[in-house]
């Protein structure tokens, strides 16, 4: 059977589709596509209560935090910059409970953009809240530069060398959260991945690997969780 990956969502109080304006949790159709690419099986994971974290995680394989919107500064310790978003404060509950229990439990989990952010957070590190040169001049749209894996890191072994990435994001990683390292970065020295080290699974990418057509970032995790179930 295909590893199960959950993967979290949006929850936005105005969607339209069809002939519908209503409250949705949603997720772009590429995270689900990159998981099922990789072999794998997705479940979309909307905001919930974060006590039952645990309880979810348990009936995952392998998890995946998706991107979005600017983790609250609260949550490492900061006054708001004048370029950070509004609050998700419900998304960010969750998915920080999510993450403590893919951590417990040694789920592989992949955190993508806000994703890594969140992965950080959770082991006490802080993040820059604004950057420049990472954002797309054109709304609505990705952009692209290269990242370079740092040697021994198990995102090199996975990636071999310097590989161009689409990318859309202006907060990044600061102070690196406990057990963290850094194992890729961006020509301007931007932290582009963080993992923790084995035996635990956990790889964090600030870029968007749903946005592009490889697979090894994804593959990886859903061979970690298919791994987990044997």
């Amino acid at each position: 059977m295909k590893p199960l990956i959950g993967v979290s969502t949006y929850l936005e109080e105005s969607a339209s589709w069809g002939t519908w304006t209503l409250p949705a949790a949603l997720l772009p159709v590429g995270y689900p596509r990159l998981v099922q690419r990789a072999g794998g099986l997705a479940a979309m994971l909307p905001p919930d209560d974060p006590a039952a974290a645990a309880a979810v995680v348990a009936r995952l394989d392998g998890l995946v935090i998706a991107g979005g919107p600017d983790v609250e500064p609260v949550r490492y310790g900061a006054e708001p910059h004048p370029r950070t978003g509004p609050p998700a404060r419900e998304r960010d509950a969750w998915e920080l409970a999510l993450i403590e229990a893919a951590l417990a439990s040694g789920t592989p989990l992949l955190g993508i953009c806000r994703g890594m952010q969140l992965l950080n957070v959770a082991c006490g590190g802080t993040l820059v809240q604004h950057i420049e040169g990472h954002v797309s001049p054109v709304v609505g749209r990705f952009g692209e530069h290269p990242v370079t894996p740092l040697p021994g890191t198990r995102y090199a072994t996975l990636v071999a060398g310097e590989f161009s990435v689409p990318t859309q994001h202006h907060q990044s990683v600061d102070q690196l959260g406990d057990g963290l390292t850094v194992s890729a970065v961006a020509a301007d020295g931007t932290v582009e991945a963080v993992e923790l080290p084995e035996p635990q699974w956990a790889l964090g990418v600030q870029w968007h690997p749903e946005m592009a057509a490889d697979t090894r970032v994804m593959r990886a995790l859903v061979e970690a969780a298919g791994a987990r179930r044997v």
